[in-house]
Formats: C-alpha cells, sequence, structure tokens
C-alpha cells in the first residue's frame, strides 16, 4: 500500500539546556537541520550490478568437444570438481562430447534468492572443441571475483548455473567458427542470495536522528503488510546508513523505486504539502523540469494524484507521459490512455511506459496492451506482447505452446504485417504474428544437424527426417505451416537451437517470406527531442535515440 509522507516533529527537537552545559557535546549531538529531499542527503548504496563467473563442463556434444588443454581454467574445474567429489574428473575432461567453458553472469541490483539470469558461455583461448550446439552446461557454481593484493579472491556462491546451451552461430551464422564455441544459456543462473540496497547519508547528515528521520519519512510513503504487520521498507541500521526493501510495486524497477525515494521529502508534511503541491505543480507545465517534478509527486503519493491528473491532460506529449508514468506507479486508471499512445508513437518513452504498465491492477491495462499487437511497429508489437507475457492475468490467456519442455512457441493474431520474432534473452520463445507464410520448399530443405525437410506429394504435408551419427533416425509428419514445422523439429529432438537455426536458413535461402527479427524490444535510456516550441532542444535521458527502425 502507498501513501503520502507523514512524520514526527520529535525528532527535530532539541534539549537547549543539556547542549548549554557542555558545548563540545553539543557540537557532536547537534542534529543537521533536514534537508528538503532525501537526495540531498543520502546517495544509493547497492545499484551496481556484480559480475560473476565459473568454470565449468558442456556435455552432450555430438563428438564437437575435445580434451580440455592444460590451463588455469582446467586447473580451477579440476578443484571445483574435487571439491564435489566428482570421480575421475581428468577423465571426464578428456571425452570429445565434453568442453570445458567459462561462463560469466551479471546480477542486476535488487535481486532476490531464486530470481534467474542469463549466461554468456565463452570457450578458452586453446580449445579443441568446435561446435558447442547441442550441448548442456552442467552444473556450475558462479562467484564474483576480484584481484586483492596480486591475487584473485573469490566470493561465496552468488549463483548456480545450468541449462541448454545457445550458440551465436544459431542466429548469426556459422560462416565464423568462433560463433560455434560461444553462446549463452537463457534464464541458466539462479540466484542464491538476496541482494540489499541502502542509502548512505552524507558526512554533513550523519547523525542518529537524521537517519532515523529519512527512513520514517520512506516508510511513511512506502510501507507494506508482512502477513498482519505492516512494515516500511526503510530500516535505520547506523548513523551514515538505511537498509531499504524493494516495495512490491517496484519489483520489476528497482532503478525508479530508488529515484523516488530519494524524490521524498525529509520534515514532516503538514500545512506546507499544499504549497509544495502548488509548485510542483506549475513545474509540470515547464519540459525542462517536468520530469524531476514528476518524480517529487510520485514521492508525496496520494496527495499528488489531483496534480498528476490534471498534467496529464496536457497537450505536451512530454509532459503528458511524465504525469501517466507517476500515476501508473500509483495505480491510477487515468494513466493507461496515455502510456499506451506513447508506446505507439515515441520511440524514447516505449521501454518506460511499458515498463510502467506491466504490474498496473487495472483490467483496461490488458486491452491497451492488446491494442500494440497491431501496431505497425515490430518493436512496439513484441513490446506489448512481452508486457503481457509478464503479467500475472495474462500470461495463461497468450495460448502459448509448451514445444516438450524447450521453448514456449506463440501464435499471435494482428492487423499488421507477418513476422517472426526470436528471443535470444530471459525467455527461449519463438512468436508468430499475424498470418505467417508457410516454407516455400519445392522438393527438400536441408537444415541444422542432419535436419531434412521434404513436402510429401500425396498429402501435401511435410516430412521432418533427422539422421545423427549414434542415434537412431528420427521422423515426423506435419502441416505445411511454419508452426507445424515447429512442432514437428521438437517431435525429432530438435531443440531451441535448431529451431533458430533452422528460421534463419531458411530466411538466408529465401524459403522464409516473412520479416524475422531477434530480440526487437523497446531499448531503454533513449534521448526524447523537443520541437524549438517545446523549451530545450532535448532531454538528456541516456544514450541518443535510434531511429524507431524495426529489426
Amino acid at each position: 500500500m502507498l501513501t503520502h509522507a507523514a512524520g514526527c516533529t520529535s525528532l527535530w527537537n532539541r534539549n537547549k539546556d543539556d547542549e548549554s552545559k557542555n558545548p563540545q557535546l553539543s557540537k557532536l549531538l547537534k542534529v543537521p537541520d533536514p534537508p528538503d529531499l532525501v537526495r540531498e542527503a543520502a546517495i544509493p548504496h547497492g545499484m551496481q550490478s556484480v559480475r560473476i563467473n565459473g568454470v565449468a563442463v558442456v556435455n552432450a556434444l555430438p563428438n564437437t568437444g575435445g580434451p580440455a588443454l592444460p590451463s588455469s581454467f582446467r586447473e580451477m574445474l579440476l578443484e571445483e570438481m574435487k571439491r564435489n567429489e566428482i570421480p575421475n574428473p581428468n577423465e571426464f575432461l578428456e571425452q570429445t562430447d565434453t568442453a570445458l567453458v567459462q561462463v560469466r553472469g551479471v546480477i542486476p541490483p535488487g535481486a532476490r534468492r531464486g530470481d534467474v539470469i542469463d549466461l554468456e558461455i565463452l570457450t578458452p583461448p586453446k580449445t579443441e572443441a568446435t561446435d558447442l550446439h547441442g550441448g548442456w552446461l552442467l552444473d556450475t557454481r558462479m562467484r564474483h571475483q576480484k584481484v586483492l593484493d596480486s591475487a584473485i579472491r573469490s566470493s561465496d556462491v552468488l549463483a548456480i548455473a545450468t541449462g541448454p546451451v545457445l550458440t551465436r552461430a544459431d542466429h548469426e551464422g556459422d560462416e565464423d567458427g568462433a560463433l560455434r564455441v560461444q553462446g549463452s544459456v537463457l534464464s541458466g543462473g539462479m540466484i542464491q542470495n538476496d541482494r540489499k540496497l541502502g542509502l548512505v547519508l552524507r558526512p554533513d547528515y550523519q547523525h542518529v536522528k537524521m537517519s532515523a528521520a529519512i527512513a520514517q519519512a520512506i516508510n511513511a510513503r512506502f510501507y507494506f503488510f508482512d502477513g498482519t504487520t505492516r512494515r516500511g521498507i526503510a530500516e535505520p541500521i547506523e548513523d551514515d546508513f538505511i537498509e531499504l526493501d524493494v516495495h512490491p510495486r517496484y519489483r520489476n524497477n528497482v532503478a525508479r523505486l530508488m529515484t523516488v525515494v530519494r524524490a521524498i521529502g525529509v520534515a514532516p508534511e503538514s500545512s506546507g504539502t499544499q504549497i509544495r503541491l502548488t509548485k510542483l505543480g506549475e513545474q509540470m507545465k515547464n519540459p525542462a523540469k517536468a520530469a524531476d517534478a514528476a518524480l517529487q509527486l510520485e514521492g508525496l503519493g496520494e496527495p499528488a494524484i489531483p496534480t498528476l491528473i490534471e498534467a496529464v491532460g496536457s497537450s505536451n506529449p512530454e509532459l503528458r507521459f511524465y504525469a501517466a508514468e507517476a500515476l501508473a506507479y500509483l495505480d491510477r486508471e487515468e494513466a493507461i490512455d496515455p502510456l499506451i499512445a506513447a508506446a505507439q508513437s515515441e520511440p524514447a518513452f516505449r521501454a518506460p511506459a511499458l515498463k510502467a504498465l506491466e504490474d498496473m491492477d487495472h483490467h483496461n491495462v490488458v486491452d491497451g496492451l492488446k491494442r500494440l499487437l497491431d501496431s505497425p511497429s515490430l518493436e512496439t508489437r513484441y513490446g506489448g506482447f512481452a508486457t503481457l507475457r509478464d503479467r500475472k492475468d495474462t500470461k495463461h490467456s497468450l495460448a502459448g505452446q509448451n514445444l516438450r519442455g524447450t521453448y514456449r512457441l506463440y501464435q499471435i493474431p494482428s492487423k499488421a504485417s507477418a513476422s517472426v520474432v526470436v528471443s535470444l534473452h530471459r525467455k527461449p520463445e519463438i512468436v508468430l504474428f499475424g498470418d505467417v507464410q508457410p516454407l516455400k520448399i519445392d522438393t527438400f530443405f536441408l537444415g541444422p544437424s542432419g535436419i531434412m525437410i521434404r513436402k510429401v506429394a500425396e498429402s501435401g504435408q511435410l516430412r521432418i527426417s533427422r539422421f545423427q551419427a549414434g542415434k537412431d533416425d528420427a521422423f515426423a509428419e506435419v502441416d505445411n505451416s511454419l508452426a507445424g514445422i515447429l512442432e514437428g523439429l521438437t517431435e525429432v529432438g530438435g531443440g531451441y537451437g535448431d529451431a533458430i537455426a533452422l528460421l534463419r536458413m531458411a530466411k538466408t535461402k529465401g524459403i522464409l517470406a516473412d520479416q524475422i527479427a531477434f530480440d526487437p524490444l523497446p531499448k531503454h535510456m533513449r534521448t526524447y527531442y523537443r520541437d524549438d516550441a517545446d523549451g530545450d532542444s532535448e532531454k538528456d535521458n541516456g544514450e541518443t535515440s535510434p531511429a524507431d527502425e524495426d529489426s
């Protein structure tokens, strides 16, 4: 639950008699004057990503692996295998169906135990492995490493990694042999510990009463119920440190939470609240100040809703967006239509608009997001789909098929031109938008990994065959449709990498007529360019905005 800031003025009261008796003690114990906003007194802690590493084995390779050559990586892996009592580790590393690899990952701020992350897979500079396609990353313990006193120090285990390897060659092409021994494991790392967030007080504000006062101001605005107990998200640990929990509404946007927390007023709000609301309302009319004013209004909570609703009626698309974004995090229905319009029309606002809509608790959000599925922009279409897929109330209504546990296939009606989208991050999924045409196979098509697709003249169906050394030949007969081919591919043992490689090869050979795109998600940190009449020429919110082009 979210509410407006309130406080207790007793935190600022001082005992003048005690201070006058001991001037030195008075100087030490003097409570600093409160700042207007939390950000003036405190800086974020825990907002940097943590890089983790591991050395591991990929197995189940069709003799495209190779012995692990002598190196520091091999020694590290042998130590890890001995620690876990794996029998005959040296013999295991000599097999041709295995490959030694490096595993890398990044743990984001605010991550919790059980969250999953993508992994990067690399082979050492010297390797006898030729292709990781079809391989499986065995259980790997990943740690944060850094150099101290000329030695590499490792943390405790921060993530456990495992899963199927998707090589870069699968989606980029296999002309460059190096791409065959590089890849990723989507959502392959499971985080083992919560990452703490906090605020570090600047030296001039380091005082136990100041720490308590800031925590109290934050908790008046952000709290939730732990069972039947109301609990704020801030806890003053030291006179210079406040620990923060992630509020449930901001679970998927920790950066936004930290920014809003730092925009909260510290002094107790009372009669001055209306004056502040009036001032911020005026700033909401100024493009140069509106973004920050919206954050401060979001930090005020419910008392700011009328001011934000007035601002969302602005004719200026930038001002309208900032107000709507703040209203969305206050779960106000008035935010929905302006944010859907922003996602449709302005590339710089698309990603934050969709992020704000993701966890809003209103059914009308679903209707708005479904309208995006007909957008001419593939980026907007897939962005709308991904937001629907991540919402708890719609993820089961998109009619996705789980293809033998390898990935999900979605067929999404759309009035826009037909297209095929392949995910390379987080979710292994293929999305078919609109009426995707069948592959144009006259006689037969040779795909990856021993796969052949042949047209059956009598029935008009397609016969998928797979021939692999050391395995029984596999066959499936399917309808002449792209969805049918992808389903049949899993029946003959094909995985996500095989499906992606097949689609890429089909497009290259011209038998896939419709557009194919890899991860065409809206980009964050784009720059919004204003018209001259709006004031400043641009708002610097990160990188320069690329054109809104489909992949």
